[in-house]
């Protein structure tokens, strides 16, 4: 008798985790639509440029604008998820994201160039959204499963794909003060499917710790620096390449590479990430997530090399920028699914926040480091491309003097 009410108990102690993979897809999706939002200047670069008549310089700027506050932001919203859940959360900020779509559609049709600066600034804010969705998907899975479960909800980044290859062809199809209309009302619609449908998990817990003790203690944890460096390289290398690649292009390939085929080649750049995503997170649930981001770090360091050769435009280029983003989508899934098991549970939201904020930060700088090192008599990036090399040269380094964790199943 006090056996089976031991059992009883045992059982009953377990939270009902069933529905979790339709939650961690819906969040997916509510995901996309903010990296959508996040990501929606970059592909109409050309068009500032050319009505606003813009520099290198200028570009860049704006272009890094919206990874700033998407990055800084991820710190607090992160810490904000530990507390308030998932649901509230992703609702507050793609509510909070349609705004800055708005204020891009005035900037843009009146051709101001400091009122796109602000915009763009704001525009960080539906990318914040990561953060809010990896301590909400790690919640509704068994820990031996978060690898997998947080390289899912990773996929949303394929929003960067869809904005660089619808945007610009909504402009063309519609106009484009009815391409940031569609956006925004995107963002609403997501807003509502998550109010409505998304709920958090029953192994969540809410933490009451107040926000900035949270994120002062989160700051003193090991983990949190040394996941915050290997994602600043891999997520942030995407987010640097997914911005600037159309510019990239359409600089060094002039001839050949035209607004719309930039936008296509970063597409299948950003599908390339996505795809290896949750790959990542399934071998570092099976191999531990060391040696995957080794081997992502060897990739991105080996692609980057050859890309700094400026090789004629072509097949080969092709080749080593997809094989570029499957490393930097391997590197994703397995930090994240590094962070799980290496973090105390009440700080897992904090430490997703502060590590997404560091990837963030990773995209913030690449843009203006390669519009401040161009060389305009040879057109070239190479200074830029040889900066990447050496740091993830680095990092590779870094990564193997970290301890690997055996995540359970």
């Amino acid at each position: 008798m006090a056996e089976a009410m031991k059992t009883a108990s045992a059982t009953s102690a377990v939270p009902d985790l069933r529905g979790g993979l339709g939650q961690v897809l819906l969040a997916t999706v509510a995901s996309t639509v903010g990296f959508w939002a996040w990501m929606l200047i970059a592909p109409l670069q050309n068009i500032y440029t050319t009505t606003m008549g813009l520099n290198q310089g200028q570009v860049s700027i704006l272009l890094a604008m919206p990874v700033l506050v998407g990055a800084l932001g991820r710190i607090a919203v992160g810490a904000l998820t530990d507390r308030y859940g998932g649901r509230r959360m992703f609702t507050l900020v793609l509510l909070a994201g349609v705004p800055p779509v708005l204020l891009v559609a005035l900037a843009g049709s009146i051709g101001s160039f400091p009122l796109l600066l602000v915009a763009a600034f704001l525009l960080g804010i539906p990318g914040t959204i990561f953060a809010a969705g990896v301590p909400f998907s790690s919640a509704w899975v068994a820990p031996g499963r978060r690898g997998l479960a947080n390289g899912v909800f990773g996929m949303g980044m394929i929003g960067t794909a869809v904005a660089a290859f619808f945007t610009p062809r909504l402009l063309r199809l519609i106009g484009y003060l009815p391409t940031h209309g569609a956006v925004a009302g995107l963002l609403v619609v997501a807003a509502v499917l998550v109010w409505l449908f998304m709920r958090d998990s029953p192994a969540w817990a809410s933490s009451s710790q107040p926000l900035l003790p949270k994120i002062v203690g989160t700051l003193k944890l090991a983990v949190t620096w040394q996941m915050a460096f290997l994602y600043a390289i891999v997520f942030g290398g995407f987010v640097a390449f997914s911005t600037y690649l159309p510019k990239y292009l359409m600089t060094i390939y002039p001839d050949q590479v035209e607004p719309v085929g930039a936008g296509t080649r970063t597409a299948l750049f950003a599908l390339a990430a996505v795809i290896a995503r949750p790959i990542g997170g399934v071998l570092a649930d099976r191999f531990g997530p060391k040696v995957v981001s080794l081997v992502s770090l060897a990739g991105i360091v080996a692609a980057a090399y050859i890309v700094g050769q400026e090789p004629p435009e072509g097949i080969v280029t092709g080749v080593t920028f997809l094989l570029m983003a499957s490393a930097m989508g391997l590197g994703m899934g397995a930090v994240f699914a590094w962070v799980g098991p290496s973090t105390p549970p009440e700080r897992v939201g904090a430490v997703s926040g502060m590590v997404a904020a560091a990837g963030g930060l990773g995209g913030y700088f690449p843009p203006l480091v390669m519009g401040a090192t161009y060389h305009p008599d040879t057109n070239s990036y190479w200074l830029g491309l040889w900066l990447l090399v050496l740091v993830g040269a680095g990092a590779l380094v870094v990564g193997g003097m970290l301890r690997d964790v055996r995540i359970r199943k």
